[in-house]
Formats: C-alpha cells, sequence, structure tokens
C-alpha cells in the first residue's frame, strides 16, 4: 500500500517581516495524520507565524503548504474547508449568544442545519456552556470566551485542528475539559497541531514533538525521544538556547 498522506507537509517554507532575520527560514515538517502534534520554541522561533501561513491567514514569501495533499498556497479554500484554527486571543461576535454564535459558524461551513444544531448541542455541554447558551457573549470571561472559539473551530469537524496556546485563560478545570477534547478528536482520526509554552502538556498529551529555533526545526520525536534518558525541559532548553 502507498504510504498515508500526512496532514501537513511542508517544505522550505519561508516568511520574513522587513530587513530583518527572517521570522520562517526554510522550515521542512510533516505532521502524520492521526497525530497530536505539539510544535514547541521559545517566544519569536516562528511558531504563530507558521501556523498562520497554514491556515491561509498570511501568504509565504516561498515554499509549499500541503494540507492533506490539498497545495494550500494555490488553493486555499479547499485546504480551509478542512482545517480549523484558533489563535491565542479569538474574536468572537460579542452580540451573539454561544448558539447564535456556532449557527452562524456553521452555516459558513455549509454545514447541514440540523447537524449544526446537534453538532452545537454537544458541544455547549461538552464544555460546560449550558447555563450560558443564551447569554451575550460579551458579559463572558476570557475563559468563556475560549471555550466558545473552540467550539467555533469544530463545528465543521475539520480534519486538521491547529490551536495557538488552548489553553491561555482556563482554569484547572476548564483546561482537563479541553484537553479531554482534543485528544477525543484524535481518537477520532483528526489531526491536532497545537503550540504551548506549557511543556507538561505536551509531554502529556503529543504524540509527537517538533522544536523550532529561528524559523528551523531543530529536533522531532516523542517526548521521550527527545528527553534522551533526561527531561523534555532540558531537552528543550538546550535545544534552543541562544548562546
Amino acid at each position: 500500500m502507498p504510504p498515508t498522506e500526512p496532514a501537513l507537509s511542508l517544505r522550505a517554507l519561508r516568511k520574513g517581516f522587513g530587513a530583518g532575520l527572517p521570522a520562517v527560514d526554510g522550515l521542512d515538517l510533516d505532521v502524520p495524520a492521526g497525530a497530536f502534534y505539539a510544535l514547541l520554541g521559545p517566544n519569536g522561533a516562528g511558531k504563530t507565524t507558521t501556523l498562520r501561513m497554514v491556515a491561509g491567514l498570511m501568504r509565504p514569501d516561498g515554499g509549499a503548504i500541503r494540507v492533506h495533499g490539498i497545495d494550500a498556497v494555490a488553493d486555499p479554500v479547499a485546504a480551509k474547508r478542512i482545517t480549523a484554527w484558533l489563535p491565542d486571543d479569538p474574536l468572537l461576535y460579542d452580540k451573539l449568544t454561544p448558539l447564535e454564535y456556532l449557527g452562524f459558524v456553521a452555516g459558513l461551513w455549509s454545514v447541514p442545519p440540523a447537524r449544526a444544531r446537534s453538532l452545537a448541542d454537544a458541544l455547549v455541554e461538552r464544555l460546560d456552556l449550558g447555563p450560558h447558551r443564551h447569554r451575550r457573549c460579551e458579559d463572558f470571561s476570557r475563559g468563556m470566551k475560549q471555550k466558545v472559539a473552540l467550539a467555533g473551530a469544530l463545528i465543521h469537524e475539520p480534519r486538521l485542528l491547529i490551536l495557538d496556546e488552548p489553553l491561555t485563560g482556563l482554569d484547572a478545570g476548564a483546561a482537563r475539559t479541553v484537553k479531554a477534547i482534543l485528544a477525543d478528536c484524535v481518537a477520532g482520526g483528526a489531526t491536532v497541531i497545537l503550540t504551548t509554552h506549557i511543556l507538561e502538556v505536551a509531554e502529556k498529551l503529543a504524540t509527537r514533538i517538533g522544536i523550532i529555533r529561528r524559523g528551523r526545526l531543530v529536533a522531532e520525536g516523542t517526548a521521550a525521544e527527545l528527553g534522551g534518558g533526561g527531561s523534555l525541559e532540558d531537552a528543550f532548553l538546550r535545544l534552543t538556547e541562544t548562546g
């Protein structure tokens, strides 16, 4: 049988801003389908820029992006149909309730109405938003808005889910719920890619970890492989030190 197409494949990906060093500098990366992949790196390493290009929010200066075999640069709409992007500071329509917001997003993705209602009800309950389903989002805390945004990212059942610091602003209980939902997505066949500064999250959840520094991949493997008998934190600091 032919090898399975990666969920995400990057080749010589480049992006610069101004005359300084490029934010992403010839990045090569393959994320297997069905993986829970953590992309780690220090501030300014190029993580968010890379994910923004994959999500189609930023055009690369060069290189290739393929999402489940789709050329995301040449055909961004097709790639976006099977991709979801959740930034670290999501923007909601504050005058909408969670159910109204999810209905709106589902409509954008042409999710059949009956299916959209079923998914919205399930997501609202799973994320403990049931008592607030008819409240406007403008009254929500940052953590509650983060949960509504996650529901919006999942409403069209994407094959590739990309999250930038998804646990920001969540208390311990909400963070556990979100981690369980992401694990269920992977168990159901989707691929999850996230960035996080909480190395314990990557160590416990990720089936594979990539570490980037100055826009280049410097190491990749499981937490155990990267740790080499030591801790992931030690490996991360060693690989990303600036000296």
